[in-house]
């Protein structure tokens, strides 16, 4: 463990990597805002540790999968505000006062922000749409739209159930039973490498089915190993990175 920084804020920011060597010179602007920011990375082989040194953020590591690693960067966080970031995701400009405004309603447990991703064409748009309005509708955003909430929340709620996959989802039904879940208009922007891998067709189907086999009782083990070795329509090229979400 090495701590690059010690700030002051009311927002911890919890980000899990492996191998993002290549996304982490996106998250630079955040080295200019109060916010702690607390890389965790899950045993990466690239150059994501050491050119997060270098790059000045806090680095920490954790085995045992995203949801291991989201629960240990809140244990080392300081702050009563968590904000939970994907590598490959960009805030809003204005993400810390939207937080701290959405967080200030006490019936508020979990917030996160709209979805957006990038260089979108017009079919991934209307995914996304519909994506969106089930975010704000059934109360369930995932896990790339950067979930927040209070520290004190987050353990009434047990923290991130660490399991291979669907720890988001999970959590997300988890808090909708505590609490309102809310989606700020205000959008999020992620990479687009996963829905350009397998298109926006295939990648919302295999979510979809990933959802339903998962509540006809299907273990995550075994879904996540569904998943990750192509055998959900056909051969394709396993997750890399952090990129092993809904």
């Amino acid at each position: 463990m090495t701590l690059t920084q010690q700030k002051i804020s009311n927002i911890s920011i919890i980000i899990p990597t492996l191998n993002e060597a290549q996304n982490l010179s996106a998250l630079l602007p955040l080295l200019e805002t109060d916010a702690e920011l607390i890389i965790v990375d899950g045993g990466s082989t690239d150059d994501t540790v050491k050119l997060a040194h270098n790059l000045g953020f806090r680095v920490e590591t954790c085995s045992g999968g995203r949801g291991a690693q989201l629960n240990f960067g809140a244990q080392c966080a300081t702050s009563p505000i968590l904000l939970f970031l994907h590598a490959d995701t960009l805030l809003h400009p204005n993400f810390q006062q939207l937080v701290t405004a959405c967080l200030a309603r006490p019936d508020i447990i979990l917030g996160a922000f709209r979805l957006q991703v990038k260089e979108a064409g017009f079919f991934l748009k209307t995914i996304l749409k519909s994506a969106n309005l089930r975010s704000r509708l059934l109360q369930l955003p995932y896990g790339d739209q950067a979930f927040f909430l209070r520290k004190e929340n987050f353990k009434k709620l047990g923290g991130f159930t660490e399991l291979p996959i669907m720890e988001d989802y999970i959590f997300a039904r988890q808090a909708k039973k505590k609490g309102k879940v809310v989606t700020l208009p205000q959008e999020v922007i992620t990479s687009g490498r996963r829905w350009q891998r397998l298109g926006p067709l295939r990648t919302t189907l295999i979510n979809q089915l990933i959802i339903c086999a998962y509540h006809l009782g299907v273990s995550p083990k075994r879904l996540a190993s569904f998943y990750r070795s192509g055998l959900i329509f056909g051969k394709f090229s396993g997750n890399k990175g952090t990129d092993h979400r809904l």
